[in-house]
């Protein structure tokens, strides 16, 4: 007896989880970018490496650098944050974790963290502009959680204020630039 051939089913996520579920009814049509969603998932498989419990703006921070194909990613590159500085500061932050710990497949969210991305999902629907939530937008909702490990790995690799505004002049764009 022949058997059918299987389908595939295959799941695409155009949201990233939100601290208040009314905004995906919000009648604009704000979606984030596959870079974005990259970036999110590459930062839950970083923070499953480092044995921690939860996904962190430290976690999102690496999660950009591992996708490395954003103009965020290019732009902190270009200004000497590489993804083994991340790490290297994460631990020594945050510290190791028992060896023996084995983190959830899709670690949660920090606080810090999900404020981070409702940030971004909130600066897109203030512009106005249709069109994606980009890393860029990921990356200063990282700088904006002032007191979250994200932000202060940022800031000891060299990243400010201004930095973040030179970058928020692209948080729209997500196109291919490279910086000096």
């Amino acid at each position: 007896m022949a058997s059918k051939p299987r389908t595939a089913v295959a799941t695409v996520l155009f949201s990233l989880p939100t601290a208040k579920p009314d905004r995906i009814s919000t009648g604009k049509n704000s979606k984030w970018s596959a870079r974005a969603i990259k970036s999110f998932a590459m930062a839950e498989l970083e923070a499953r490496k480092l044995k921690y419990p939860n996904t962190g703006t430290e976690a999102l921070l690496m999660g950009i650098l591992v996708e490395g194909t954003s103009l965020a990613a290019k732009f902190l590159r270009a200004n000497g944050i590489t993804l083994f500085k991340v790490r290297d500061e994460t631990v020594n932050l945050l510290g190791k974790s028992d060896m023996y710990y084995f983190s959830p497949e899709h670690p949660p969210l920090t606080e810090p963290a999900q404020r981070a991305l409702d940030w971004a999902f909130d600066q897109k629907l203030k512009s106005g502009e249709n069109g994606e939530i980009t890393v860029t937008h990921l990356l200063l909702g990282i700088w904006s959680e002032k007191e979250s490990a994200g932000h202060k790995i940022l800031a000891s690799l060299g990243f400010d204020d201004d930095k973040a505004t030179e970058l928020s002049k692209f948080m729209d764009k997500d196109y291919d630039r490279s910086f000096k």
